[in-house]
């Protein structure tokens, strides 16, 4: 299914081939279909705070008699759709506002370092990919992505975060993980969809009230 006035890729077909990945993401992977992807800087979210959304997930989950042995993650995977759609927003908005409350060292509100991402994500723009919107936030960078096949879709993540973190680690003088490790992902599904994430891209460096020169956007053409 085809996005209209043509763009970077296809529209999500549930009935195409699709590669599902129970371990790590991308969970979900489809050829030619548009991604929105999240990566975060492992100090963007501090473990307390996990932990306290690991217990209202619980507790939400509680209040509608969907709890299984204290576990939301498969507790979740057997609640009816509708419900895991409400879920996944509620705390997905969570997530989106606490980072836009740029916390962490913010070290990509550099403009020499956001700009090491920002070419990582191009390199192989038209060879590996095709890159559509993205902004590189002072703690994490939200990108619209297709790509040819599922297996370079679930390898490209970890090839940009460790590319990025390496040189970064460099130029701040650090070492371990730069990244968190596994990024959000999700295959956008409809044409609202997709203009409603590049809208949200474009809008986020407002949102986390940043100026000029704190983070780095880049408009996909069509």
């Amino acid at each position: 299914m085809s996005i209209e006035n043509r763009s970077l890729g296809e529209l999500f077909d549930p009935k195409a081939e699709l590669l599902i990945n129970d371990r790590l993401r991308p969970h979900w992977s489809q050829a030619g279909a548009i991604v929105f992807v999240t990566f975060r800087t492992k100090d963007s979210i501090p473990l307390q705070v996990i932990n306290r959304w690991n217990r209202e997930k619980n507790e939400w989950l509680r209040r509608k008699d969907l709890l299984i042995e204290t576990d939301w993650s498969n507790s979740l995977r057997l609640a009816p759709s509708d419900v895991r759609a409400k879920f996944k927003k509620h705390f997905s908005r969570c997530r989106e506002d606490y980072l836009d409350s740029n916390q962490g060292r913010c070290v990509l509100r550099q403009p020499e370092l956001a700009k090491i991402v920002a070419d990582a994500l191009m390199h192989f723009d038209g060879v590996r990919y095709r890159m559509g919107d993205f902004v590189v936030m002072p703690n994490h960078v939200h990108l619209l992505a297709a790509f040819s096949n599922t297996k370079s879709m679930e390898t490209q993540f970890g090839s940009w975060m460790r590319f990025t973190a390496r040189l970064i680690n460099k130029a701040i003088d650090a070492k371990g993980h730069f990244w968190q490790q596994e990024p959000f992902d999700h295959l956008v599904r409809s044409v609202e969809q997709y203009e409603y994430l590049r809208s949200y891209i474009h809008n986020n460096p407002s949102k986390a009230r940043l100026k000029k020169g704190e983070y780095l956007l880049r408009v996909f053409k069509e």
